[in-house]
């Protein structure tokens, strides 16, 4: 069973930092782009991130771009999200998801469940 999970999320203040995780099952990360994705209450999901195959490319969206460092560790098929600097803006629902065999983390292969990020005072 290919499986892609979460974890990592929290409820922070502003400034704050977190770090997310997703973990692997039954795909070899090496072998697949990584992106991250979130979706606010009442918005839709949204790209954050991207790395890809080889972990040799890396892109941002404008809104993360210099708080947020996407990494993955190929050894452990672990991906992983730094956030720093976390803004209330930032809360959601933050999906990890593979795309095989790409440079790019479209169209999606698979999807973690998700896991909750709130920043708030």
């Amino acid at each position: 069973q290919y499986q892609l999970v979460e974890s990592g999320g929290g409820l922070v203040q502003p400034g704050e930092s977190l770090r997310l995780s997703c973990a692997a099952s039954e795909l070899a990360l090496d072998l697949y782009a990584i992106g991250w994705f979130r979706q606010a209450p009442g918005k839709e999901r949204e790209g954050v991130s991207c790395i890809s195959s080889s972990g040799g490319s890396t892109n941002y969206a404008d809104s993360v771009k210099g708080r947020f460092t996407i990494s993955k560790d190929n050894a452990k098929n672990t991906a992983y999200l730094q956030m720093i600097s976390l803004k209330a803006e930032d809360t959601g629902v933050y999906y990890c998801a593979a795309t095989f065999g790409s440079d790019f983390c479209s169209p999606v292969d698979y999807w973690g469940q998700g896991t909750q990020v709130t920043v708030s005072s």
